[in-house]
């Protein structure tokens, strides 16, 4: 087995998630331990799909029928990204709101991403795919 199917969708992973946490640091002006999770620059989910295809398309071609699979996943994780997350925010906010004052933990609000965190997402996941063949290719 080529590896490099394995270890690029988790090293965009690991890019995605330190330049989320680093921004969100940064923001916050301290670490953002409080801030991980769903949401925010880059996209996590998209990084790790847009990988997948990246990896692919490299590897085996742009006709291969893995590429197309690939494609396929990247829309069906886009469109929870943007929409399907975003209406389970609008609904927590509302719940929020109705629990009102009473001593009930908030539920988090800020569950999609925007279209420019779906595309930083998607171009880290190339970059990342990019890395891993470069380096692959030496090994």
């Amino acid at each position: 087995m080529d590896l490099c199917y394995v270890i690029t969708p988790f090293v965009a992973w690991l890019i995605a998630g330190g330049s989320k946490f680093t921004i969100n640091s940064i923001k916050a002006r301290k670490l953002a331990f409080s801030q991980i999770g769903y949401g925010g620059l880059p996209s996590n989910h998209s990084a790790i799909v847009g990988s997948i295809a990246a990896i692919i398309s490299i590897q085996d071609g742009f006709g291969s029928p893995a590429f197309g699979v690939a494609i396929a996943l990247v829309f069906i994780v886009i469109l929870d990204a943007s929409s399907l997350r975003k209406q389970v925010g609008m609904q927590a906010e509302i719940i929020n709101r109705l629990s009102g004052a009473r001593n009930i933990e908030r539920l988090r609000e800020r569950m999609g991403h925007t279209p420019v965190e779906i595309f930083a997402g998607i171009i880290t996941g190339i970059f990342s795919a990019y890395v891993v063949n470069a380096l692959y290719s030496y090994a």
